[in-house]
């Protein structure tokens, strides 16, 4: 077995996402949003709300971090805070109208970073390699 560091398995999965996240972030700072804010919005695009808990999993932002990220979205207006219908201690962020309308303004970026993934990897290879990286991600 390798140990060049460009052999390793992490590594190479830790520069294919690295260099996926900087392309994806260079095109939505030309929209003025941050990776992590999109993939808020994305999360909360169905409308049913989140507890900050879940969302900081969902989103892959430790929970201070993202405090703080919710914060600034409040503050523009895109996300709200609401207390759970069903329990009223847990708070619920959901998205705003003006976070509905940037979400669908931006959702297109992702959208077609994804349509060129799907184009270099061919069938089968795409479903084989997000069966191979779901397995991997799987917690045990």
């Amino acid at each position: 077995m390798s140990t060049r560091m460009q052999d390793q398995l992490a590594y190479l999965i830790a520069s294919v996402n690295r260099r996926l996240e900087e392309e994806l972030a260079d095109q939505l700072r030309a929209e003025g949003m941050p990776i992590e804010q999109m993939r808020i919005l994305t999360a909360l695009a169905d409308g049913a709300g989140l507890p900050m808990g879940d969302l900081a999993t969902i989103v892959l932002v430790e929970g201070p971090t993202l405090t703080k990220i919710v914060d600034r979205m409040v503050t523009n207006s895109l996300v709200y805070r609401s207390p759970d219908a069903k329990d009223r201690r847990r708070i619920l962020i959901f998205m705003t109208p003006r976070g509905k309308a940037t979400y669908e303004r931006i959702r297109g970026i992702a959208a077609d970073q994804q349509s060129r993934l799907l184009e270099r990897l061919q069938g089968q290879q795409y479903e084989q390699l997000k069966g191979l990286l779901e397995s991997l991600s799987a917690r045990h």
